[in-house]
């Protein structure tokens, strides 16, 4: 499984394991089990998810199971929505108690706006501003390795990178070839952050699109794959979901081959600017 080295110095797996709606201790459980025997070594989770204090316990009881212990894994959560502004450091301080792993390995903010407010509030800059600063203190703290953003505008990271005392490390966005993100993905380079896609299936929507199919079938590959090797061959990390052990598999073996320049610019050249999941750009 190949890394990339954060703007901090730390090592993040270029591939993770989604979790957004594995829900129940049994499933989890399970789904852990398999992505650690295939390889897996980074997990990503979320307030909202409701599954942290799951995957805190499952991990616990995996990792002695697998031969490993807790600096060989990387853990990711984010801040809920409902927490931003003067609530943030409480909100971090659960993820932090309900994963109980000691330290995230990465946290982030998981959208630009407050829940409960207007997109376009004036007050959801000053929120996000309260945020990130209470992000740095429990980074400081060395609670967190590293901390990020996602579904963040290059007008909300830009304006983040205007103020922060500790540069964001990860922007983790919708992105396939159906939703290139050309431009973010050259501002996040230029800008020292790596970016992470998730969605990278396209919500399931790119998996029968003919051309991505006819490519698979060529390769010997699945459209999955083919997917996911487009984000990380351009250095977009991926996180991948499933709780089947022969696609959790099958997701992670993407580093045995390589996409010719036609095959990337076959998959780029679907792009239409579709968006499959949540759209950050009306938030103020």
């Amino acid at each position: 499984m190949q890394s990339v080295e954060l703007n901090n110095g730390v090592e993040m797996p270029l591939v993770g394991l989604g979790t957004f709606k594995v829900k129940g201790y049994q499933v989890v459980y399970q789904t852990l089990d398999a992505a650690l025997g295939h390889g897996y070594r980074s997990f990503d989770t979320a307030s909202v998810y409701g599954n942290e204090t799951d995957i805190g316990t499952a991990l616990k009881e995996l990792l002695p199971k697998h031969g490993l212990s807790r600096g060989d894994i990387f853990v990711t959560s984010k801040l809920a929505p409902a927490d931003h502004g003067a609530d943030a450091r409480a909100g971090c301080l659960r993820s932090l108690a309900a994963v109980d792993c000691g330290y995230l390995d990465l946290y982030l903010v998981h959208w630009p706006g407050r829940q409960g407010w207007k997109s376009e509030d004036p007050r959801n800059p000053a929120s996000r501003r309260q945020s990130w600063e209470a992000m740095e203190a429990l980074y400081r703290d060395g609670k967190f390795r590293a901390i990020g953003v996602s579904n963040y505008t290059a007008g909300h990271l830009r304006a983040l990178l205007a103020h922060c005392q500790v540069r964001p490390a990860v922007l983790q966005v919708e992105c396939h070839p159906h939703l290139v993100q050309s431009e973010l993905l050259a501002f996040c380079s230029e800008s020292g952050v790596h970016l992470q896609a998730y969605s990278s299936l396209g919500t399931g929507r790119l998996l029968t699109e003919p051309k991505v199919k006819g490519l698979a079938e060529r390769l010997g590959r699945t459209p999955a794959q083919v997917l996911l090797r487009w984000a990380v061959q351009q250095g977009i990390g991926v996180i991948p979901k499933s709780t089947h052990p022969e696609r959790i598999a099958l997701n992670a073996r993407l580093f045995d081959f390589h996409l010719g320049d036609e095959d990337m610019e076959l998959l780029s050249g679907l792009h239409s600017d579709t968006r499959y999941c949540w759209d950050p750009r009306p938030v103020a």
